[in-house]
């Protein structure tokens, strides 16, 4: 979400007649979007911005700006704490930075804008024109979830889907630049259209959205990602399944194995659930494959608790796992919670997953050697003027040798040479 908003934050500087710097030297306006999902992020942008206190002072008339999650939840405290900052522009008030960047004055014009107010779509549907093969469209904004350990919903409040129709002009405007690769985008997409319509258990106008999408002769590829399991319901399920131009990897976050832990979470499904989503799909998408988020050490974690993640994840197969050390939030009740884990528990326990991890995914990618898949050449590679990076459906990175008549934008048939943790190699048809 975090790089649209970022596209989007300079399209509209770009309309408004700024231009992206070459470099910090060069640059008049430095922007931070942020994130606050969890603690660390919060403190590398503190440290940032303490770091930019010297770049400010360098050149008079130059202007510092937050923008995001951390500029929504501190608001104007961070001016009082860092005084060479000019904007604090939270999560709804992109479309307003131009204007707030223009009122800007030397001694005076310091402005703190985290007013919610209506959402303006006009601030996420902007996209620069780079030519690229594929592009990220938002169907909604917040969560409504409420999870006891997630911010979201204080930072960029309950769920609200923009109008369907807009997305499909949206996603036809991106194919007449080029495009043939969506991917969309929310904190919770299997939600979409959930808060304007009843039958939360039977209908789903995200699966509606994707076959809608599909339609456009055009896009050969639909990704999309969160979804909530507990939103991910059959017609959702049966969708994926059938509709060939959504890609054969599905982002499905687990965050706990441990049924005590996911209702402590307040995430709404049972790990039998979830594995009974997996097992639809697999069965109803032979070779699908699979990404999570996993949180380690939440309030309350035992060792058996965590045996159940570390089995679901081995029993799932996942190819990648996001895997995080609890965090604490303010105004979060998991932050209130008894029984905080330890930061050396937490470590432990993350490395465990990610040695699992390691293991499977180099594993599975040597199983590939000798296999050929098609893949979407999506750039030149940035170590070798003779090799293209393209992705599979199943969103593996497959590094080739270039070859006459195929480009980036072009559909190539890779045989897979050989394997390592980071990507495939191979050479084209």
């Amino acid at each position: 979400m975090n790089i649209r908003d970022s596209e989007a934050i300079s399209a509209l500087l770009a309309a408004a007649g700024h231009s992206e710097a070459g470099s910090l030297d060069d640059a008049d306006i430095v922007l931070l979007n942020t994130c606050s999902v969890r603690d660390s992020a919060e403190r590398k942008v503190e440290g940032y911005l303490w770091k930019l206190r010297s770049w400010k002072e360098e050149r008079k008339g130059r202007i510092l700006c937050i923008v995001g999650c951390m500029a929504q939840s501190a608001g104007g405290s961070l001016l009082e704490k860092f005084p060479h900052l000019d904007i604090v522009a939270g999560t709804s008030a992109i479309s307003r930075l131009p204007e707030l960047i223009s009122n800007v004055s030397p001694g005076s014009g310091r402005f703190s804008d985290t007013d919610e107010g209506p959402l303006p779509y006009d601030d996420i549907s902007t996209h620069v024109s780079s030519g690229g093969v594929s592009a990220f469209i938002p169907v909604t904004r917040g969560c409504s979830m409420n999870c006891s350990y997630c911010i979201v919903p204080q930072v960029r409040g309950g769920e609200k889907s923009r109008p369907a129709e807009e997305i499909i002009e949206e996603a036809r405007s991106l194919v007449d630049r080029g495009v043939v690769e969506i991917f969309l985008l929310g904190q919770n997409v299997a939600a979409y259209g959930l808060d304007r319509t009843a039958g939360k258990n039977e209908s789903s106008p995200f699966a509606a959205l994707l076959a809608k999408i599909a339609e456009i002769k055009a896009v050969k590829r639909i990704r999309f990602t969160s979804p909530h399991p507990a939103s991910f319901n059959d017609a959702l399920i049966n969708a994926v399944c059938e509709i060939r131009k959504v890609c054969d990897s599905i982002h499905l976050p687990l965050q706990s194995g441990s049924d005590r832990i996911l209702t402590a979470m307040g995430r709404r499904y049972s790990s039998s659930e979830y594995m009974e989503i997996v097992a639809k799909l697999k069965a109803g998408r032979p070779g699908i494959s699979f990404s999570t988020d996993v949180i380690v050490g939440f309030p309350g974690e035992t060792d058996d608790d965590f045996n159940d993640t570390r089995r679901i994840l081995n029993d799932v197969g996942f190819d990648q796992e996001f895997i995080f050390k609890y965090s604490k939030r303010k105004n979060t009740p998991a932050a209130e919670m008894d029984g905080q884990i330890p930061l050396k528990t937490k470590e432990e326990r993350n490395k465990i997953l990610l040695d699992d991890l390691k293991t499977r995914i180099l594993a599975r990618n040597r199983s590939m050697i000798g296999s050929e898949m098609e893949i979407l050449i999506d750039a030149d590679s940035p170590r070798s003027n003779n090799r293209l990076i393209g992705k599979s459906s199943s969103n593996k990175t497959v590094v080739v040798e270039k070859k006459a008549g195929i480009a980036v934008g072009s559909f190539a048939t890779a045989v897979i040479e050989d394997a390592t943790l980071a990507a495939l190699y191979g050479r084209l048809k």
